[in-house]
């Protein structure tokens, strides 16, 4: 693979990753991760505005006038986020309800902006495009962890309402860790929510802090004879 599709996939996923690292967008990442599926839902949303924005941003880059590309950046979001937002409506009503305002919100998400202005519009369209996919991936997957780790302590379950995106054969999904549990109301609010993405994003450094004192040995390359050995010195008497 090229080395620079493995900087963007690390990048995204780890080392840069928008909600852990340059902490965007943290107005729906804490308020919609209350659920596995609520954040399972607002981060496919937002994979699909990153890919297709970064896209048609390095598409037309050379076409878009320095003075007014930070607006045009915003109305190319905004357009992909109505279709979403419509489509959303039509095909998937109940969790488009629970969703709420933070489907049109996305649009202010300034890790979208940001990914636009600073990779999209210096780069081609391929690296543009696994660049926001991975940007994307890395904030679902915090999304999603942080939702099921809030379900799990909040209400004892896990994917529940997966009905919500899957259809109604998705209702024996549901997964019942604790038999009449009572909730823990707290990991359901916003403090919950601020406190577990701490916790994520503390885990994350003490695995950087180990990586750093533990480093990987470098690989030792050896040069080998064109035949693949050298040939042992004569002896001469």
């Amino acid at each position: 693979m090229n080395e620079q599709y493995k900087t963007i996939i690390h990048d995204g996923l780890w080392k840069n990753n928008p909600a852990l690292v340059q902490l965007l967008g943290l107005c729906p990442l804490l308020a919609v991760s209350n659920t596995t599926i609520n954040g399972l839902g607002l981060g496919l949303a937002t994979i699909l505005t990153l890919v297709v924005s970064n896209g048609l941003v390095s598409l037309f880059r050379n076409h878009i006038p320095d003075e007014a590309r930070l607006p045009v950046f915003v109305m190319i979001i905004a357009s992909i986020v109505t279709v979403i937002e419509l489509s959303m409506n039509a095909w998937f009503h109940e969790l488009y309800l629970v969703l709420g305002i933070f489907i049109p919100l996305i649009v202010t998400n300034c890790a979208i902006t940001g990914r636009a202005e600073a990779f999209a519009a210096r780069n081609p369209v391929g690296p543009a495009l696994v660049d926001g996919l991975m940007m994307g991936l890395g904030f679902t997957a915090v999304l999603v962890l942080l939702g099921a780790a809030r379900e799990m302590i909040g209400q004892g379950t896990l994917l529940s309402e997966a009905h919500l995106m899957f259809g109604e054969s998705a209702r024996n999904l549901t997964i019942v860790l604790v038999d009449d549990y009572r909730g823990f109301l707290m990991a359901l609010l916003p403090p919950g929510a601020f406190i577990g993405l701490g916790l994520i994003v503390a885990l994350k450094n003490v695995f950087d802090m180990r990586a750093a004192k533990n480093p990987k040995p470098a690989p030792i390359l050896e040069e080998l004879e064109t035949d693949g050995e050298a040939e042992p010195e004569a002896v001469t008497s």
